[in-house]
C-alpha cells in the first residue's frame, strides 16, 4: 500500500516539475516564469519528497526528505520574490500581454 501511494505521490510530483520546465519555455518575461518555476519547486518537489518520506517512513533517508520540504518550499518562495524585486527595481519590463502591475500601484 505504501509503495502505492508513494509513486502516485511522486508521478504527480513530477508531472508539476514538467509543466514547471514548460512554463520555463513558454511563459514570454522573467515574472512569468519565475512564478512557473517556484509553483514547480513547491509543488513538485514537495510531493517527490512526501513520496519519498511515505517510502522510506522514519529511516535517515525519510526523515532528510521530511525536513527538505518546509526548507524547500520557504527558501523557493523567498527567492522567487526576491528575484522578481530585484528585477522590477533593475527595471524589466513586463510582457507585453500583462495587464497589471501592482508594484506600479504599490508605489502611488
Amino acid at each position: 500500500m505504501n509503495d502505492m501511494a508513494s509513486t502516485i505521490i511522486i508521478t504527480i510530483g513530477i508531472a508539476f516539475n514538467l509543466l514547471g520546465c514548460l512554463g520555463l519555455i513558454r511563459f514570454p518575461d522573467v515574472y512569468n516564469r519565475l512564478q512557473s518555476a517556484t509553483k514547480c519547486v513547491t509543488l513538485g518537489t514537495c510531493s517527490i519528497l512526501l513520496g519519498v518520506f511515505i517510502h522510506y517512513g522514519f529511516v535517515d533517508v525519510g526523515v532528510k526528505a521530511l525536513i527538505a520540504i518546509p526548507l524547500l518550499f520557504f527558501a523557493a518562495t523567498v527567492g522567487a520574490h526576491a528575484l522578481v524585486r530585484g528585477s522590477y527595481i533593475a527595471g524589466i519590463k513586463l510582457g507585453k500581454k500583462s495587464v497589471k502591475d501592482d508594484y506600479k500601484e504599490a508605489e502611488k
